[in-house]
């Protein structure tokens, strides 16, 4: 039997490569939940990902990003990441 660990990984963008790196990050798979903070460390947005919602998420969620980019220079991206212990 395998059990799940989340481990929580933070990355620092500028507003231009928010939505870049958001794709780059669910490419990689086994993410669980992004977060995306402002410089004052206020949530901006909170996106939950399932499995079978990755394929889903990505057009209009990216357009929330991408909207969220314009206004901010620089954003903390908080990911959590499954990690499957066997």
């Amino acid at each position: 039997m395998s059990e799940e660990q989340v481990r929580r990984e933070e990355f620092k963008v500028s507003g231009e490569a928010l939505v870049d790196k958001i794709k780059e990050l669910v490419h990689e798979g086994n993410i669980r939940r992004i977060i995306i903070k402002d410089k004052s460390d206020h949530t901006l947005i909170d996106i939950p990902l399932t499995f079978g919602v990755l394929g889903a998420l990505v057009a209009p969620q990216l357009a929330a990003i991408g909207a969220i980019a314009a206004l901010v220079s620089n954003a903390t991206i908080v990911v959590e990441i499954e990690d499957k212990i066997e």
